[in-house]
């Protein structure tokens, strides 16, 4: 069984931008509110909310599962499905469409890895049934 290191690199990846984000996001004044119950109360700014969204509420936590995840997936030799690749690619040009340049082109690169590494490994698959192909075929005489 043969790593799929473009597969690797594109859960790696995944798990990387979630780390930035919250990185980016960490340093901010509304912890105290939000572990105090602000957001349960209601009592709290739209600022407030809207940084609760982009950081705790995020996709972080499951951008990080789901990069491991593939990484390891890639580490067992197994693809995931083709359309995993272009979800993500189309997921992010959507969010860059509407919030315009950002963080969200930073997705393309898992994306990329995820579709190359499907196209290579469909290439492969045909390439050898040509070879088989042709040596299993009687060749008339």
């Amino acid at each position: 069984m043969t790593a799929k290191r473009l597969t690797v690199g594109a859960g790696w990846s995944m798990v990387a931008i979630g780390v930035l984000h919250t990185l980016v996001f960490l340093p901010h004044p509304y912890w105290g509110e939000w572990l105090s119950g602000g957001l349960w109360s209601g009592g709290g700014s739209d600022e407030s909310y809207s940084i609760f969204w982009a950081l705790p509420g995020s996709f972080v936590a499951v951008l990080v599962l789901f990069g491991l995840m593939v990484a390891r997936l890639g580490r067992r030799g197994e693809l995931l499905p083709s359309y995993t690749g272009w979800a993500i690619a189309a997921w992010a040009a959507g969010c860059v469409l509407l919030i315009g340049p950002s963080g969200f082109l930073t997705a393309f690169v898992p994306a990329g890895l995820l579709i190359a590494d499907d196209l290579r490994a469909r290439a492969g698959r045909r390439a050898e049934r040509a070879a088989g192909g042709a040596e299993g075929v009687p060749q008339p005489h």
